[in-house]
């Protein structure tokens, strides 16, 4: 659980460098809010069948505006994440702009997001897994 929030801690942090288990288990923690608030609109009548006028409960507008709320609030931690993610591999954040390019951007970013960090210091700042092996 620690490492799914860590990046909440760090919210503001967008220089050094962040190990692939803190991405990706920040990426499932987001996931799994994100279905926790599917899965409680659809229970309080969210969901709405093809050719349906768009009503609501009114429960289920409330449970849609906390996860907007929530959307929101996981922007800048999100970005954070994924710059020091993207430094960790010794790239510059400013290749998080290939995600416009249609379909290859997405997959070179995920390229990008599932290898492992160069080992020892680069450029972005030390390995954070030589900080973990020392105990720090």
């Amino acid at each position: 659980m620690e490492w799914m929030l860590l990046p909440y801690r760090r919210y503001f942090e967008f220089s050094g460098r962040s190990r692939r288990k803190e991405y990706w288990m920040f990426a499932l923690f987001n996931f799994l809010v994100y279905i926790g608030f599917m899965l409680i609109m659809m229970a309080l009548g969210g969901g709405m069948e093809y050719g349906e006028t768009a009503s609501m409960s009114p429960l289920a507008s409330v449970v849609m505006i906390a996860m907007f709320a929530w959307g929101l609030a996981t922007i800048i931690p999100s970005l954070a994440v994924t710059f020091r993610r993207l430094h960790d591999t010794d790239r510059s954040a400013w290749w998080i702009l290939i995600g416009f390019v249609p379909i290859i951007g997405g997959l070179v970013l995920l390229y990008f997001y599932l290898i492992e960090g160069t080992h020892g210091p680069n450029r972005f700042g030390p390995d954070p897994k030589e900080g973990e092996a020392r105990g720090v």
